[in-house]
């Protein structure tokens, strides 16, 4: 939740942002490419230190460390200071989920993980739900209201950190022990990971174009107005939110019921991957609830894939999973990130936000179809970690 609130503060202030630093869309664009580049870089690095040392300390000193970023953002006086702190805001969150992913596959069965994970990501919605409303009370009429924000939201962090250390001790998060000849590059260069690494690079295309530029298409985009649109996208994250726990409720209902583990992921996945891909309506629908049921369509289905997707990272290696975790956030940044920059000049060059919107809304169902094609299908369990789960 603090990750996204931290994360969304600059989607929901964009319009205000770019009027006083008189920015392009292009370089709106590219204040998102640093932060996806920075992430992708922070992912690396803190996926190899959650493997070296306790997630129980790692994680809330990364937590703190972004807070103070997200605070700092609301004293910014310039462009290239704002750029800044957006890499450095990347960075420190790219920690999250290498800590975040450990920790859940550490605590729950194999069958359990995509509800768990459904759990964790719906975090993710919460804080993006919390963002416009708080910004919306803190917004007035003078243009560099959004400073405010930033700041208070920043600052949300500090209280998080005693709460996690009263609750979490070293006992609650196994550790594994890896075999005798379990080395790292034999478990991460495999087909597996390799369907992962292209996985998530479409989905979180698809994830982090709608939410960085959501709020700018429906004010200029539809003409909407900028409280309206603030009160739209807390709506757009409660259906994400939705989606994300009922992607992992289904899949948990269908293998309790006795589908196999890996039908029931798919399944859901497929499933949520249509839905997104209603996003091919947006360029024929004006102004008005068609576009909007659609829009919140979209948010159920492209986050309602997540909790999959990271069941599936959880399958690769019982021993290396902060590792897994940091090459999976490269490629879920990597191109992403800069597609950001590309989707601004399009809007620059066309003035519509339409066509991305539309094409982003498809990346789900390519990220299905690599899964079907190429994703491992053993019913086996690779890993003695899994194995003493499911038994």
């Amino acid at each position: 939740m603090i990750n996204y609130m931290d994360r969304q503060t600059l989607a929901n202030a964009a319009v205000r942002i770019i009027k006083q630093f008189a920015l392009s869309k292009e370089q709106y664009g590219n204040l998102e490419m640093g932060f996806g580049y920075a992430f992708a870089v922070g992912s690396i690095v803190f996926g190899f230190i959650a493997d070296k040392l306790s997630v129980r300390w790692v994680y809330p000193a990364v937590l703190l460390l972004w807070s103070v970023t997200g605070f700092i953002t609301g004293f910014v006086t310039s462009y290239d200071q704002l750029f800044l702190c957006r890499i450095l805001l990347g960075f420190f969150e790219a920690g999250h989920w290498p800590c975040a992913i450990k920790t859940t596959q550490r605590m729950l069965d194999p069958k359990d993980r995509s509800m768990g994970n459904g759990l964790l990501q719906s975090g993710a919605s919460i804080g993006a739900i919390l963002t416009p409303l708080i910004m919306r009370v803190l917004l007035t009429d003078q243009l560099d209201s959004w400073r405010l924000a930033f700041q208070i939201i920043g600052a949300v962090g500090i209280l998080w950190v005693p709460f996690w250390l009263w609750l979490v001790r070293e006992t609650d998060l196994t550790s594994v022990v890896a075999p005798e000849g379990s080395g790292t590059w034999r478990d991460l260069l495999t087909r597996r990971m390799l369907v992962v690494l292209l996985v998530v690079t479409c989905i979180n295309a698809c994830w982090q174009i709608l939410r960085a530029w959501l709020p700018q298409f429906l004010i200029e985009g539809r003409h909407y107005t900028e409280r309206n649109a603030l009160d739209f996208n807390a709506a757009f994250f409660v259906a994400s939110d939705v989606g994300c726990l009922g992607a992992g409720a289904l899949a948990l209902w269908l293998a309790k019921k006795g589908m196999h583990v890996h039908r029931s992921r798919m399944l859901v996945f497929f499933v949520c991957a249509l839905i997104c891909a209603t996003s091919l309506f947006i360029p024929i629908l004006p102004k008005g609830w068609m576009l909007l049921t659609v829009l919140l369509l979209i948010a159920a289905g492209s986050l309602g894939v997540f909790p999959i997707y990271h069941a599936f990272t959880q399958d690769i290696s019982a021993y290396h999973q902060g590792k897994v975790t940091g090459l999976a956030g490269v490629a879920a940044w990597f191109l992403p990130s800069l597609a950001q920059k590309y989707f601004g000049r399009i809007v620059d060059r066309t003035d519509s936000y339409d066509a991305g919107l539309a094409i982003a809304g498809c990346m789900p169902l390519i990220a299905f179809a690599v899964l079907a094609l190429f994703w491992n299908k053993r019913e086996v369990l690779s890993h003695p970690e899994q194995a003493e789960h499911t038994k």
